[in-house]
């Protein structure tokens, strides 16, 4: 006899998550405005040390969707994996700065989340 082994959900990386985001934002007219921020990742240290020259800085946000509305500037969001995944603190510095400054800054667990935070701040604009 077989034995039933309990359904585990898989849990997606934070980059999957992301794509999946943005697949869902193109089939939307705000997908146009939601754009990727590439300032984190591995890398060595010449091409660090030149992206760093570049403007790349620790704790900005993955993505941003540049469009005003409920009376902020644009939104930023940061992507983690629906489990695990927590700010680092120049990612909660950042947020909480862009917030200081008139923007929108949340926190996605999961490109659900992230859908649904963007539906939320886009309320009065949809």
């Amino acid at each position: 006899m077989f034995q039933k082994t309990p359904f585990v959900p898989i849990v997606l990386r934070e980059e999957k998550e992301q794509e999946f985001l943005v697949r869902w934002a193109n089939y939307h007219w705000f997908g146009r405005h939601l754009f990727a921020i590439p300032n984190g990742g591995l890398r060595d240290k010449r091409t660090a040390a030149r992206l760093k020259v570049q403007g790349v800085k620790p704790g900005v946000s993955d993505l941003m969707l540049a469009i005003p509305s409920k009376g902020k500037h644009g939104l930023f969001i940061e992507m983690k994996r629906t489990k695990g995944g927590k700010l680092s603190i120049e990612q909660d510095a950042f947020l909480k700065d862009r917030e200081s400054h008139g923007y929108e800054a949340k926190v996605a667990k999961g490109w659900k989340e992230a859908s649904e935070i963007i539906l939320g701040y886009l309320g009065e604009v949809l």
